[in-house]
Order: structure tokens, then sequence, then C-alpha cells
């Protein structure tokens, strides 16, 4: 189904994804996210869709049951209407025509129980696999927007060292430059000094 292989399509992004290292932080592909993500919001849609269809051919099926339980019991109205005779034919079609009309009725409570058994498993089935789409989604989304708060973490900890080891170098590079300026002064100082004397 096109939302579950999207939900693994975000799954192995993050599982492919290269690592910071010294850290147990990722790096994703921003762009690549978002268009697994704009995938979601149009296939999510369809899949909502899909489970209205259910419902309607639920619904469809009731009325076709219902409808063919109506037929039945017609035709058994018809057919003790048809078994009319005078004495015994008349006594044997009224009681044939109550048997009929009595199974007819069965007939009919048994296909509604039947219908409504399939319908109430229709929905089940709908409202599971709702529920699993929604848990995959909240699931993937919800690691795939840790692994992006990771990436950062891990690249803000990276900047913090650069500027660390920048300002370093720079004390190291000042400390350098006093001292070359400290030793020359002195070098100007010792001449004269000699001079004097």
């Amino acid at each position: 189904m096109a939302v579950r292989d999207t939900l693994n399509q975000i799954e192995d992004l993050v599982a492919s994804s290269s690592h910071v290292p010294f850290t147990e932080k990722i790096v994703i592909n921003d762009n690549d996210l978002i268009h697994l993500v704009e995938e979601l919001r149009q296939e999510l849609p369809l899949e909502m869709e899909r489970a209205d269809e259910i419902m309607r051919e639920r619904d469809s099926i009731i009325m076709s049951a219902q409808q063919e339980a109506t037929n039945i019991i017609n035709q058994a109205k018809q057919q003790a209407a048809q078994i009319v005779d005078e004495n015994d034919l008349v006594l044997k079609a009224k009681e044939r025509s109550k048997a009929v009309l009595q199974q007819a009725q069965q007939q009919e409570q048994e296909i509604i129980e039947r219908t409504r058994q399939n319908a109430r498993e229709l929905q089940d089935n709908a409202d599971r696999y709702a529920n699993q789409v929604f848990d995959q989604l909240i699931a993937h989304v919800t690691q795939t927007f840790q692994g992006v708060q990771q990436a950062q973490a891990g690249l803000e900890q990276a900047r913090q060292i650069l500027l660390q080891a920048k300002a370093q170098m720079n004390q190291q590079t000042a400390q350098q430059a006093y001292n070359q300026v400290q030793t020359q002064a002195y070098n100007a100082q010792v001449p004269d000094q000699n001079y004097s004397t």
C-alpha cells in the first residue's frame, strides 16, 4: 500500500543517514524528508476514501439483504395465495403457506444477521486499518523528528568545538606576536645599554 511504502522509505532514510562523528546523531537530507512527508499528505486521503468505500459497500450489502428478504416474503405470499383449494386442499394450502412464511421469515432473520455480522467485521477491519496507518505514521514522524533534532544538536556541538578551536588559535597567535614584540624590544634596548657604558 502506498502509505506503508512511504513510511518504509522514511524509515530507510533515517536508517541510511550518515552519523555525525563522535556522536549518536545523524544527518538527514531535508529535501528527501519533505518530499516523503508530502507524499503522505497526498496518500492519506486516498486511504481514508478506501475506508469510506468499505463503509458504503457495507450499507449496500445490508440493503441488498433486506431486498432479498422482502423478495422471499413476497414469493412466499404469492405461493401461499396460489395454493388455495377446497376442503383438504385449502387446509393443506394454509399449512403450507404458514410453513413457507415461517421459513421465509427465518431466512430473512438469518440473512440480516449474517449481513450485520459482515458489516461489523468490515467496520472493525476498516477501523483497525485506519488506526494502524495513523499509529505507523505518528511513530515514523516522531522518529524522524527526533533524528532531525539529534542532527541539529550534533551540528551545534560541532559549531561550538570549531568556535573554541578558533578562539584558542587566535589566542596562541596573539601570544606569539606579543612575545615576538617583547623580544625585539628587549634586543633593541641591550645595544644602547652597552654603548652607554
